[in-house]
């Protein structure tokens, strides 16, 4: 049972890996959030950052083994009373032993007796990441329903680089705060097992090599959802068409620029994906000539001759898996004829979708907001409204739709 407390109880595990100063950020993004948080490291931990250290961030004790205190039964007690566990970095021996059910330090009985939502965020060498046993833990980790997200690709220690880089630490704590927003229900982690691939941003189709054709499309919404899809388990690939803004932790990234290239990227993660959200903002027109030098200004105006793009969305219809769900996004805006919605309702028929989200972007509605209202529209005719609100409530809505068509 967790505790009763006016703020939630955090646990923030430290095992001993080079990244362990990183942990020192995520404890501070989480106690500024409002939340308690007790920092349980493992002795390797220390030989990196001092007790004395966590002991000032957090403002509580800090011990090692389940020794300490033994009165309290801190083994016991910190993990029941724990709304969240969270291990920033797990290193490849600490999800090895997580894994076996290992209870050799005050950590891992912790994890043992805890009933709290667990989450693990992996930082080692590529080999270490890649190895059959690391493999292996983690996927057993999984099956158990903690969430263990993917380390980024990047520059590891030394000269080094590859997958097994700590995602950045207010990454890490935007995921901890979608856990906890979504309570004991995060244990459920109701996408664990599925990949999903989700597309966001606006693409750019080049007229020279410094200018293009683009779109107001800030990535926000296609962030959220893939943010929101990480929390509730699921493994996935963000294909992100000039986005610039953080990336959420745990995501398998991949960085467009074109229709072309992001229906290329899109096509290849679709092909064993269980579902497809195409949040991005995708080119209709490109150049059909892009000039190889930079266009000088010349008389009254310039005259481009455009070209259709490729419609991903159609593409992935007639290509699709068994079983494989399909959402789309329709950014409408209403006429003298018709409404956005009856727009987006056509658009559903003609796509052969799923599941279709449709904006109201009338007077530039929604681009680069943080709030977000749509409709979802299902082809037996049902339909959802879902009310201004954070762009991850509307995800949220949406990865339940999804989530009700695999079942």
């Amino acid at each position: 049972m967790s505790a009763s407390t006016s703020s939630p109880n955090v646990v923030l595990g430290v095992s001993g890996g080079i990244a362990a100063y990183k942990a020192c950020e995520v404890l501070r993004g989480l106690t500024e959030s409002g939340h308690q948080v007790r920092v349980v490291p493992t002795d390797a931990a220390l030989r990196f950052v001092g007790k004395a250290t966590w002991e000032a961030l957090s403002g509580q004790p800090v011990a090692t083994d389940v020794w300490a205190q033994v009165s309290d039964v801190p083994h016991v007690r910190i993990g029941r009373q724990a709304d969240l566990v969270i291990v920033v970095p797990a290193t490849a021996d600490l999800l090895a032993r997580a894994a076996s059910g290992r209870a050799d330090d005050l950590l891992t009985s912790v994890l043992l007796t805890t009933r709290a939502p667990v989450i693990y965020a992996p930082a080692m060498h590529t080999e270490m990441w890649e190895h059959p046993a690391t493999v292996a833990n983690v996927a057993t980790l999984r099956s158990r329903g903690a969430l263990v997200i993917d380390p980024a690709d990047g520059r590891l220690t030394g000269s080094d680089s590859g997958p097994g880089r700590l995602p950045e630490p207010d990454s890490i704590v935007e995921l901890a705060l979608r856990v906890l927003a979504r309570g004991r229900d995060g244990l459920a982690a109701d996408l664990a097992g599925h990949k999903v691939v989700v597309s966001a941003g606006g693409t750019r189709e080049p007229i020279d090599p410094v200018r293009f054709l683009g779109n107001r499309s800030s990535g926000r919404q296609g962030l959220a959802l893939a943010a929101t899809a990480v929390a509730r388990g699921a493994e996935v690939v963000l294909v992100a068409a000039n986005v610039q803004l953080p990336i959420p932790a745990g995501v398998h990234l991949v960085a467009v620029e074109s229709a072309s290239e992001l229906r290329e990227a899109v096509l290849a993660a679709a092909s064993d994906a269980d579902a497809v959200v195409m949040a991005a903002a995708v080119a209709d027109f490109r150049p059909s000539q892009p000039a190889s030098h930079k266009i000088k200004k010349q008389g009254a105006g310039l005259d481009l001759a455009l070209e259709s793009t490729t419609d991903v969305l159609a593409e992935l219809v007639g290509c699709r898996p068994v079983g494989q769900v399909l959402v789309g996004f329709a950014a409408e805006t209403g006429d003298s004829q018709h409404t956005a919605l009856e727009h987006g309702q056509a658009k559903l028929v003609r796509k052969g979708v799923d599941l279709l989200v449709v904006n109201d972007v009338s007077g530039g509605a929604v681009f680069g907001q943080l709030n977000n209202a749509a409709t979802l529209l299902w082809p037996d005719g049902r339909s959802v409204e879902v009310g201004l609100g954070a762009k991850e409530v509307l995800s949220d809505a949406i990865w339940d739709g999804v989530r009700d068509l695999w079942r």
